[in-house]
C-alpha cells in the first residue's frame, strides 16, 4: 500500500538522503534541489503536484535503445548546428508554468531559444522536441500522463516509444495522439528539418 510521507525538514549540517521504498514523497521544490544536489547517482523527477518521483537504472536493452536514440537526434544535430540535443540526464523546470521538473530521455532546442539562457542547471525552456522510451519495467499510464503534460507544456514533437507493444505514440500540441504500429521512421521535418527518426532497428 503506498503511502504520502511528508518529507523531513532540510537539514544544512547532513545530506537529504532518500528512502522511497514502498511510500510516495511530497517535497517542496527547495527540498528538491536538495534532494537532487544531495543523491547525484538517483534520476529524479518532480510532479507537478509535489510528488517525487525515483526512477531506477535502466537495463542494458534499456540503456542500448536510449543511446541509439541520443546518437540519432545528436548525429543530425551536430551535422545541421539548428540547435541543442540533451540526454536523459538534463533536467528541465517547468514550475513557472505550473509544472513539475522533469527530465525527458532525449530531448532538442532549436539554437535561438536558448540565447541568453543560463544551461548549468534545470533548464527553464520548454524543449521543442522529447522522445520517451519505454523500458521492460516501465507501466504505461505514468509515460502517457507524462507526454501529457509535455503537450500541455507546449512541446512542439514528442515521441513515445513502446517497444513491448511494438508501437510509437505521437504528441503535437492541440491535436488527437497519433499511434503507429511498428514505423520504420517517425518524420520530424515540421519541428527539426530534414530529420526522419529512424526506428527500423527497434523492432
Amino acid at each position: 500500500m503506498t503511502t504520502t510521507t511528508p518529507i523531513p525538514s532540510l537539514n544544512h549540517h547532513r545530506p537529504l538522503l532518500l528512502d522511497v521504498s514502498h511510500v510516495a514523497l511530497k517535497v517542496t521544490l527547495e527540498e528538491f534541489d536538495q534532494l537532487c544536489m544531495d543523491n547525484p547517482d538517483l534520476r529524479l523527477e518532480l510532479h507537478q503536484d509535489g510528488t517525487l518521483i525515483v526512477m531506477a537504472p535502466t537495463g542494458g536493452e534499456s540503456s542500448e535503445k536510449n543511446f541509439d536514440l541520443v546518437m540519432e537526434v545528436g548525429l543530425w544535430n551536430r551535422q545541421t548546428r539548428l540547435g541543442r540535443a540533451f540526454d536523459s540526464s538534463c533536467g528541465y523546470d517547468f514550475t513557472a508554468l505550473g509544472g513539475g521538473k522533469l527530465s525527458p530521455d532525449v530531448s532538442w532546442i532549436e539554437k535561438s531559444r536558448l540565447d541568453g539562457i543560463d544551461i548549468v542547471g534545470f533548464i527553464p525552456v520548454v524543449p521543442d522536441f522529447v522522445i520517451e522510451l519505454r523500458s521492460a519495467t516501465d507501466p504505461l499510464k505514468p509515460l502517457r500522463e507524462k507526454m501529457q503534460e509535455y503537450q500541455r507544456l507546449g512541446v512542439r514533437l514528442g515521441v513515445l516509444i513502446n517497444p513491448q507493444d511494438r508501437q510509437v505514440e505521437v504528441y503535437r500540441p492541440g491535436q488527437a495522439v497519433v499511434v503507429l504500429d511498428s514505423p520504420q521512421a517517425v518524420d520530424c521535418g515540421d519541428v527539426m528539418p530534414g530529420f526522419h527518426l529512424n526506428l527500423g532497428w527497434m523492432w
